[in-house]
């Protein structure tokens, strides 16, 4: 694995790093851009923030510059990353960037880009993602949601689940089934939907951890102009499959897990007289030692893969890896934090004896689902069988 930095590296980082110390008010440390605050303060913060970075130009980091991306390679997107995790800064762009503009930059007619890409960068239009649906999550391609061509519109009807941040989205991308007749990775097509268009219902639900980042939509005869169709008809799932090179490595989910650790560190050592430990930090303390290594692991899983794709690769079964590692770890943090604290480990952020904010209980109960959202680990762990080791399908 390569570690150090080349000069220009080292240059680029001391730019991320100058730009975040100049912009970056101690408010938003540690906040997270895709919630919606209460405090008013920090929503018009994270509204700055979101400017000054778009003002940079480093909202769509991996986006080619003529599109209005950074045109970073995936070795300064590593860095950016990285500085910005370190000084737990709030991230920008949300699907729009990560997911939306590469496939509209690679697939979508020159009207679509001019309407929609821009309009990301300046992060003045939310999208979410509409692909899971109540039967058709890890078997995405069996979706059923129905988009009937009606003269110049698709008719949508059907529905959606698990959309994060729908209820803010102004736009959402969606898979849809143009040909009921074709074999179900075929007759599926991707199109994009104005959630102000009549016949869409969202509902929310909320997480075992109390929050509202997901949602279920009904689609009630909504109509969807023909234009907004990216790619060709019935081509959708290789268009929705299909993203541009960018950094994989999620050095930002490893650093987190090493703040977090941390931050329990610094709380036992800040105030131990006040959790009543006792004989239990010294049960503890060992598995707490094997969380921080666990942590740097992490970190070094993410310098492992950002390696290959320095060096031209396209990481596979090792991101299965690094994803399974660190959902897994961020349990295993959660339950050493809960374990440690004892009661006052469950207490919520409204709680003034509450350690660390609340913070832990909100890991224990949110990271439940780390190891299911975003690739179940027995989806990666097949991939890791079969890619990695080379053991045969069943």
């Amino acid at each position: 694995m390569e570690f150090r930095d080349t000069a220009e590296e080292s240059a680029f980082r001391k730019e991320v790093s100058t730009f975040i110390k100049g912009n970056l008010p101690g408010s938003l440390v540690g906040v997270s851009a895709f919630e919606e605050p209460d405090d008013e303060d920090i929503r018009n913060a994270l509204k700055e923030w979101r400017r000054a970075v778009g003002r940079q130009g480093w909202t769509a980091p991996h986006w080619p510059k003529q599109y209005g991306g950074a045109g970073m390679s995936v070795t300064e997107q590593f860095i950016y990353s990285e500085e910005m995790a370190e000084s737990r800064a709030p991230q920008v762009g949300g699907s729009g960037v990560a997911m939306l503009g590469p496939v509209l930059i690679r697939f979508g007619t020159e009207e679509q880009q001019r309407e929609h890409l821009p309009r990301i960068t300046s992060g003045e239009v939310q999208w979410c993602q509409g692909y899971s649906e109540p039967g058709s999550g890890s078997d995405l391609a069996s979706l059923q949601t129905r988009a009937i061509r009606d003269g110049d519109d698709f008719v949508v009807n059907g529905q959606k689940i698990w959309t994060s941040g729908a209820h803010r989205a102004d736009w959402m991308f969606m898979l849809a089934r143009t040909d009921p007749d074709a074999p179900k990775h075929r007759g599926i097509s991707m199109l994009l939907m104005d959630m102000k268009s009549p016949g869409i219902s969202v509902q929310p639900l909320i997480t075992l951890a109390g929050d509202h980042v997901f949602n279920q939509e009904y689609f009630d005869n909504v109509r969807v102009p023909a234009k907004n169709i990216v790619g060709d008809e019935n081509r959708g799932w290789y268009v929705g499959a299909a993203l541009l090179d960018f950094e994989r490595s999620n050095i930002a989910g490893a650093i987190g897990h090493k703040h977090f650790v941390n931050d329990i560190v610094a709380a036992v050592k800040s105030t131990p007289a006040k959790y009543a430990l006792g004989p239990r930090l010294k049960r503890v303390r060992n598995e707490l030692a094997d969380r921080a290594v666990e942590a740097e692991i992490a970190r070094l899983i993410s310098y492992r893969l950002i390696t290959i794709q320095k060096r031209g690769g396209v990481p596979n079964y090792e991101a299965s890896m690094h994803k399974n590692y660190g959902a897994e770890l961020g349990q295993r943090i959660a339950s050493t934090g809960i374990y440690l604290l004892g009661m006052l480990g469950g207490l919520h952020h409204n709680s003034a004896l509450a350690p660390i904010k609340g913070r832990i209980n909100h890991a224990y109960l949110s990271t439940v689902a780390s190891t299911i959202a975003a690739g179940t680990s027995e989806v990666n762990r097949n991939v890791i069988a079969t890619r990695g080791l080379g053991l045969p399908r069943s």
